[in-house]
């Protein structure tokens, strides 16, 4: 982590000004007076600096320094501008990474090369966080600090976590590997959670150790590679706990959760058993009681929906809609091909890699359907030719039914898809089979067992729109202008023109947003204004979910329409492009250009 000039003299003042405080040179001068004292003799030799350093290490100098050094104001010149001297943090630093196996052969990239990247995301108490990506390597250059601040649910302002207190926060630290490739496609490498715990009985608070990372889905039980992981509290403990407290600590948890998991195993047996002899139908419909997530784990269904409020990121639940939509859709990879491998990812790797399947979608969109307060299920059924799907489906209180294709964010009112009143249909028990609520609640309810993934808060984008708009702007005429360059044709730009098609950009997403189309008539106005009589206007809007100008301008040209633009000869031919990308949390994108062009009609 590097800090700009003016914050590094900054640091440096800190230092000086603490280093004179403790009056460390006259401590210095005692030290080597000592050591210059007990090297004399016949086996006299010279004093070296690590000979130094081990005489203020062994006389504590160095702890005293580092103790009494106020970390508040250290951390707050990094940005940790929220940082709260009454309350526990957990240093977590990441000192690299070894033995990812699959870039043994990987070359070192070139100065200014594009190269596949890795980058490390963490939550841990509501808290996010995500490293800088390095060049992918057998041993990747993966060095970077988090500050995790660590509170208890209920404890006042002012007190401080102790031991006891941190001893019964089971909530992991959960670490996501993404891997991007040159073409800014995501993979994700692992999925790993950390019980940092063991720092309670380690000396003066600190502690290192490795960590091993599986891969995900049929890879699961095959190690990605190892990252080094220090842990270290501030303020330290006066007390640390013994190591034999905290094991049984965690023994009892897992005990606890597979209790738990056993008995609601033992019940949704049962209650197969009785679904099953209600109708001999029921032996075909598809009933999702399980599903594993990226670890392989088995994890009831109803663990994957929870209650998610967005804040100020999300204002609606068309808005909501329109978020989940625009992360990417792709099945589980499957060694080998074959058949599509059911993969339900948890929410965070899922967020973290920005792409997933239709449970990923269905299950995010409840999530926050329910979180601005609607009636909201996941539908598990089919599609066309059978093939398994996942929707979302909201009951409004005067009994109307709507689905949400969380892919597309496209509503649909029950009344154009049934014949039957099916608010009625829902609630005949004879059709339906519900689940005990309690034997839900005890596997699913938020804290019912710690084996249970925390729920991660949404990102705000870091992504300026304008910023990212102009650019993908300048890449897009920069490519019409060469393939046009290429066919023997000069390139004439209109920047009124281009600028015009904004509006129909602007339309075109809060359509999408809202479901509401509006603003149409003052584009086709302005177009009237800006186009000569005697002039042919065309233009061609296209949506995307990346910023990749290139693989973009591809697609655009295997559209006819929009190579007769591109490609457009003619008599005073004046070529138009427009760019918007409009950001949603998680940096997510809805990339809109407008390709246009005017030319003199001659008949």
């Amino acid at each position: 982590m590097s800090l700009p000039p003016e914050k590094a003299s900054e640091l440096k003042q800190i230092i000086h000004n603490h280093l004179l405080k403790m009056d460390i040179h006259g401590k210095i001068r005692e030290v080597l007076a000592e050591t210059v004292r007990d090297d004399e003799g016949p086996a006299r030799r010279s004093l070296s600096e690590a000979d130094f350093l081990r005489a203020l290490q062994r006389r504590g100098i160095i702890d005293d320094m580092m103790k009494d050094l106020h970390f508040t104001q250290v951390a707050q010149l990094f940005g940790c501008t929220n940082i709260d001297p009454s309350r526990r943090c957990l240093y977590l630093q990441v000192l690299g990474g070894k033995a990812f196996l699959e870039h043994l052969q990987e070359p070192d990239p070139l100065p200014g090369q594009v190269c596949s990247t890795f980058t490390l995301y963490l939550h841990f108490r509501n808290q996010r966080f995500r490293s800088k990506p390095v060049p992918c390597a057998c041993e990747p250059d993966l060095k970077e600090g988090f500050l995790l601040e660590i509170h208890r649910d209920g404890i006042g302002v002012g007190k401080m976590a102790d031991a006891t207190s941190m001893l019964s926060m089971c909530d992991p630290v959960h670490f996501v590997l993404i891997k991007t490739d040159t073409s800014s496609e995501t993979m994700l490498v692992s999925s790993y959670f950390l019980d940092w715990r063991t720092v309670l009985s380690s000396p003066s608070s600190k502690t290192c150790f490795a960590v091993e990372l599986m891969g995900v889905g049929s890879e699961s039980k095959v190690p990605a590679g190892v990252l080094t992981v220090s842990l270290e509290l501030y303020p330290p403990l006066p007390e640390i706990l013994s190591a034999d407290i905290i094991s049984t600590q965690q023994s009892l948890e897992r005990q606890r959760a597979a209790e738990k998991e056993r008995l609601f195993l033992v019940y949704a047996k049962q209650w197969w058993r009785e679904f099953l002899e209600i109708r001999p139908s029921n032996q075909t419909k598809l009933v999702k009681i399980f599903a594993q997530d990226e670890n392989g784990v088995n994890r009831p269904v109803c663990s994957y929906v929870r209650v998610l409020r967005a804040g100020r990121l999300l204002e609606s639940p068309r808005q909501a809609a329109r978020f989940v939509s625009l992360l990417a859709h792709e099945k589980a990879p499957v060694v080998g091909g074959g058949g599509k491998q059911e993969q339900w990812c948890t929410l965070m790797a899922f967020l973290c890699r920005g792409k997933g399947d239709c449970e990923d979608h269905a299950t995010l969109l409840c999530s926050l359907q329910l979180g601005f307060g609607m009636d909201a299920y996941v539908c598990v059924g089919t599609k066309a030719k059978g093939v398994p799907h996942a929707w979302v489906l909201t009951r409004g209180t005067d009994g109307s039914i709507t689905f949400w294709e969380s892919l597309t964010a496209h509503r649909l009112s029950a009344k154009c898809l049934f014949f039957f009143p099916l608010p009625d249909f829902l609630q005949n028990q004879s059709r339906w089979k519900a689940m005990s609520e309690e034997a839900l609640k005890s596997v699913c309810a938020p804290g019912s067992t710690t084996s249970l993934p925390p729920l991660p808060p949404l990102c705000s984008p870091s992504l300026d729109p304008a910023a990212a708009s102009n650019q993908l702007e300048l890449e897009m005429r920069y490519l019409v202008s060469e393939h046009r360059k290429d066919l023997d044709l000069a390139t004439m730009w209109d920047d009124h023109l281009s600028y015009l098609l904004s509006s129909a950009l602007s339309a075109y997403e809060l359509e999408r947003c809202t479901g509401v189309s509006c603003g149409n008539e003052e584009f086709q106005d302005a177009v009237r204004r800006a186009v000569p009589d005697g002039h042919t206007f065309k233009g061609f809007p296209i949506h995307f979910l990346h910023r990749n100008a290139r693989r973009a301008f591809a697609t655009c040209l295997r559209s006819p329409f929009c190579e007769e633009i591109v490609c457009c000869r003619g008599d005073h031919v004046r070529l138009a492009v427009r760019v918007r990308v409009f950001v949603y949390p998680e940096n997510a994108c809805a990339v809109w250009i407008m390709f246009a062009c005017k030319y003199r009609s001659v008949l």
